[in-house]
Parts: C-alpha cells; structure tokens; sequence
C-alpha cells in the first residue's frame, strides 16, 4: 500500500515537473515574441537606431537583474580567463546588434527562422574548431537544418537582400558564444559565467551605441516599448533557466519551438507580416533537425555520465 501510494506521488511530481517545464518554455517563447515585436516596432516603424535599441534594451535588463547581482556579490569574477569571459561577451554583443539590426529591416516571421540556424552553426564549430566527434547522424541534421534556411533565405528570388542575412549573422556569432560558453564551463562556475556577461554586456553595447549615432531614443512610446523588451528579456531567461530546472533538457527543448509560432503571430497582428510559403517547408526541416541534435546530444550526455 505504501509502495504504491510512494509510487504514484513520484509520477505525479515527475509529471508536474514536466508540464511545469513545458509552461515555462512556452512561456519564454511568448516573451521573447513581445520582445522582437518592441524591438522591431522601435527600429523598423519609428526609426530608432538599432544600437541604441539594443543597448537601453539590455540595460534595462541589467538593471531587472541588480537585485540578484548584489546578492551574488562581484566575488565570483574573481578568474583566470578573464580573456576568454570578454571575447565570449564581445561575441554576444555582435550576435546582439546583428539581431536588433535584422529585426529593422526582416520581417519577425523570418528573422525568428533563421536565428533557429544557431544550433547547427554550434554543431560545425564544436567539429571544426572544438575536435569534439560528430557523427554521420548530426552532419546529416546539420545539413538539413542549414537546406532549411537557405529555403527560406531563397538567395534566387528577388525579394533577397543583404539585410536578410543579418539574422543569419547573429546566429553565427551566437553560436560561437554558446561554443565560449561551453568550453568555459570546464574551468568555472555558472555564475561566474552568468555575471560576467551581465557586467559587460551593457558597457560593450554602450560603445557600439555611441560610435553608431548615440542613443537617441524617438519619443515617449518608443521609450516604453524599449523598456518593455528589457524587461521581457530579463523575463524570458528567468523562464528558460525555470524550464531546464524543472524537466529534462531532452523534453524541454521541442518546446522552445514554439517561438516560431508565436512570433509569426506577434508580426502578423501588428505588422500585418504573412509568411512566404517558403517559411514552412524551410522551418520544418531547421525545427526537425535541431529538435534531433538536441535530443541525441542529451541522450549521449546521459549515457557518459551514467
């Protein structure tokens, strides 16, 4: 009788674990359609230039997050690879700026799509650059996540222009942060990590900021649009950092898919953007593949530390 009833509250706290981790993803995902939507609404309708956007939207993200930073304490930025902690913020800064940049001039629905690329660009530099082993199975997804956006890039029609290719850019450069990311890992804490990108993340946007036009923000309603993204960005970690710690990686990952939607929603309710046909085939291949690499990453994580 008790085994069983111990049983059955397992399942149950397994089973609450898992839809909590799935709300929260899906949750993120909503937060960063409100996001894109600000930032795209401050760039590409009133003018803002996308320095500045992303510089104020990621102070006001700093500044959500002082609370915890102070409890942190700046202790943990105590290091031996300081080199390392600026190049993997300096790269983060580009994939930033990159990003905001495209949002000015790409629809979301397309920008969304492409910035999905990133986990295949992790894939070939942990290859290339890391020596890490990739099977035949991960080049194989690889190549049909990158099939999927050049289907959606579509560099043959005439609707394609150099500004589709920021969004790409940003998932370059966001990529090798997360590859930054890992190798660090090796030698700090997550906190360590965590913190440094917040010191520095807002200093180095300043700089771009102040040697790309200043920080001019156009009026009132672009001024609370840009807070809004800070603090729906700072949201939106918090949820994905509440998903990783409430379900599986393996289960939780399919769910940040959901973005793709949501976003595609956000741009069509107040831009009017209706996706090309393209969209489709090319975000069925880059959602497949990457749900793949996610799944067989976690599954070989497990096996090596079992």
């Amino acid at each position: 009788m008790n085994q069983t009833r111990l049983h059955s509250n397992l399942f149950a706290v397994s089973n609450g674990g898992a839809l909590a981790g799935a709300a929260f993803m899906i949750a993120a995902g909503a937060a960063f359609a409100v996001v894109n939507t600000s930032l795209q609404a401050v760039t590409m309708s009133m003018g803002m230039a996308p320095t500045a956007a992303a510089f104020w939207q990621y102070l006001v993200a700093m500044l959500c997050c002082l609370p915890w930073v102070m409890r942190t304490g700046f202790g943990v930025l105590k290091t031996e690879n300081a080199g390392a902690h600026i190049l993997r913020v300096v790269m983060a800064a580009i994939g930033v700026q990159f990003w905001v940049a495209g949002l000015a001039h790409v629809p979301i629905w397309q920008a969304i799509a492409l910035i999905m690329t990133s986990p295949f660009f992790v894939t070939l530099g942990a290859g290339l650059f890391l020596g890490e082993r990739v099977g035949i199975a991960r080049w194989t997804a690889t190549a049909l996540g990158f099939a999927g956006g050049m289907i959606i890039l579509a560099p043959w029609s005439d609707a394609f222009t150099a500004a589709t290719m920021l969004p790409v850019a940003a998932a370059v450069f966001w990529a090798a942060t997360s590859l930054m990311t890992k190798r660090l890992t090796k030698f700090e804490s997550t906190r360590t990590i965590t913190l440094y990108m917040l010191v520095l993340l807002t200093p180095i946007n300043a700089g771009l900021a102040a040697g790309s036009g200043g920080f001019a923000v156009p009026d009132l309603s672009a001024a609370a649009l840009v807070v809004l993204a800070g603090a729906m960005t700072m949201a939106a970690q918090w949820l994905i950092v509440r998903a990783y710690a409430s379900a599986d990686a393996a289960y939780v990952q399919p769910f940040d898919h959901v973005k793709l939607p949501l976003n595609i929603m956000a741009g069509w309710i107040v831009f009017g953007f209706v996706p090309g046909g393209n969209l489709w085939l090319g975000s069925l291949l880059i959602v497949s593949a990457s749900i793949f690499i996610a799944h067989r990453e976690t599954r070989q994580a497990s096996l090596a530390r079992a």
